[in-house]
């Protein structure tokens, strides 16, 4: 079975992808391999992140790498979070502060509701170094200044996608998985991995 690195520590990400992808790859991530340092994620883009992430990481590991840049986009915020979504209130990864700062931004913004948003995340995929493709995709929604529901991570629960009354953080895995940005992405990802796994 081919082997496909997910550049992430991030058990949640890691889980989703493999969800997504099934059985045709050995997927591991970057827990299971401590000598691989974290590249400074210094890109101003969901895209140049990515491609840091990937390229850094395929520099050591013999096979395919996958990573995934991903953050919220709040129209009312100027677009903020965006890029520093992991770390909006500060800490890399705290979701409950970054949930935190963001009912706080969002309840003083003069918008008015509904907050529109949108998750965004962009997966590359490298090896020897080289980014060979890029894939984007994209959830709309809105914001809630409350949260509802424990699923998911991040601002799931304060964030309804387009078509549904729930929150992320309620719906199901198995309905997330099919149209989340993440879940877009990745199918794009997935034909291109399909293609190099056939070679």
């Amino acid at each position: 079975m081919p082997r496909l690195l997910i550049a992430t520590k991030n058990a949640h990400k890691t889980a989703e992808i493999r969800a997504i992808l099934g059985d045709a790859w050995e997927i591991s991530d970057l827990t299971a391999h401590p000598e691989m340092p974290a590249p400074d994620e210094t890109g101003t883009t969901f895209e140049e992140n990515a491609r840091i992430k990937a390229e850094a990481a395929s520099h050591v590991f013999p096979g395919i790498v996958l990573s995934d840049d991903s953050g919220l986009e709040v129209d009312a915020l100027g677009g903020d979070p965006g890029v520093e979504s992991a770390l909006y209130a500060g800490t890399h990864g705290d979701n409950a502060a970054n949930r935190a700062r963001l009912k706080r931004e969002l309840i003083a913004c003069a918008a008015p509701q509904p907050w529109r948003a949108r998750f965004c995340c962009t997966m590359a995929i490298a090896q020897a170094g080289r980014t060979l493709a890029v894939c984007d995709g994209r959830v709309e929604g809105h914001m809630i200044s409350e949260e509802r529901g424990d699923g998911g991570f991040g601002y799931d629960a304060m964030f309804i996608p387009d078509g549904y009354s729930e929150t992320f953080g309620i719906l199901s895995s198995e309905v997330k998985n099919t149209l989340s940005h993440r879940a877009r992405a990745l199918a794009k990802a997935g034909e291109i991995l399909a293609g190099l796994r056939a070679k």
